[in-house]
């Protein structure tokens, strides 16, 4: 969900894929939302899933200057998602983006909103 906060317009999308991750679909939720700005802009990220926050805040910086590789026993492996972190770390250079983790299913409406929408679209895809 987009809100435009001067003019308090809304924008709901959604969207779902069969066999994938939810973390996948966490990520793509924001690759969608932040693509769908125009401009440059300053951005309050709200997410739910620590994955995404942490990947973004603390750990895509080290996974960037290690070629999307992260550190497995006493070697090196891809980085899960390599390829949606990467488009997440080309709009991450487009807008200022201030992150917040809101706690899953504990009545943030605008939370409970996107699962609404997760939800629906995900039971489309079933016969």
């Amino acid at each position: 969900m987009l809100r435009d906060i001067p003019t308090g317009r809304e924008r709901e999308c959604s969207g779902a894929e069969p066999m994938t991750t939810n973390n996948r679909m966490e990520m793509m939720a924001v690759i969608q939302g932040l693509s769908a700005l125009k401009r440059p802009c300053r951005v309050e990220l709200y997410s739910d899933s620590k994955y995404v926050l942490q990947g973004l805040e603390s750990w895509m910086a080290g996974w960037k200057r290690n070629g999307w590789r992260r550190r497995s026993g006493s070697g090196w492996e891809p980085v899960k998602n390599a390829e949606l972190w990467q488009q997440l770390d080309r709009l991450m250079g487009t807008h200022q983006i201030t992150f917040h983790y809101i706690p899953g299913h504990t009545g943030h409406p605008e939370n409970e909103r996107c699962d609404e929408l997760a939800v629906a679209a995900y039971k489309e895809l079933r016969p």
